[in-house]
């Protein structure tokens, strides 16, 4: 077992500083620490970033009292904390449209300078993917968005998302084909020819 910062052992993963905690509370820390920034990132994505923290907070305090149901065989905790902020999430729907709406509004086109013209119509361009995608995912029925963010923005495998919505792997992989397909759809309707891929990096 390594040594931290202020002395504080560092632990071999995640299920093992959970296991600590319940003796030392205070070695819950580390936990934060390791994943509060990323948690973060996700939360001010769907939700903006005025209340992210505070639902940063909120998603350790719920994880920190259910930390003795946690299922030690499960290494990494990330699925389980995706699944309390998810959670906690969404209470903030309204939040969340009103974030995508935003996302919605493209900038007013720049003034256009002789030789920058490639490099215009480029920004222009990602607004308007993006602002397209943000008009889908609004649309797309809260579970079937819950899945498909996980998966394309956090990089969460299908056994991770179950994992962390509380539903099979088969649930999640007919969630995910219905969501891609209505935001191909939408996406399609607009004229705009970017792949999926493409579109969900644009974020």
């Amino acid at each position: 077992m390594r040594t931290g910062t202020a002395g504080r052992p560092v632990r071999a993963d995640d299920a093992a500083v959970i296991e600590a905690s319940k003796a030392d509370p205070e070695a819950f820390a580390e936990l934060f620490d390791r994943h509060a920034q990323m948690i973060h990132r996700y939360i001010a994505r769907r939700i903006g970033p005025q209340i992210a923290e505070d639902v940063v907070a909120e998603t350790f305090l719920v994880a920190f009292r259910r930390r003795d149901r946690y299922e030690p065989a499960q290494a990494d905790a990330r699925p389980w904390l995706y699944g309390i902020a998810t959670h906690l999430i969404s209470q903030h729907r309204r939040d969340e449209s009103r974030q995508l709406r935003l996302h919605q509004v493209a900038r007013p086109t720049p003034s256009v300078e002789p030789g920058h013209e490639v490099r215009v119509a480029g920004d222009v361009t990602a607004e308007t993917v993006r602002g397209a995608l943000a008009a889908a995912l609004d649309e797309l029925p809260d579970l079937e968005r819950d899945v498909l963010l996980l998966i394309a923005w956090e990089q969460l495998s299908y056994a991770e998302t179950a994992s962390a919505l509380g539903v099979p792997v088969g649930t999640v992989r007919s969630r995910l084909n219905r969501a891609r397909h209505r935001v191909r759809e939408a996406l399609a309707a607009t004229g705009l020819s970017a792949t999926f891929r493409e579109i969900l990096s644009n974020e």
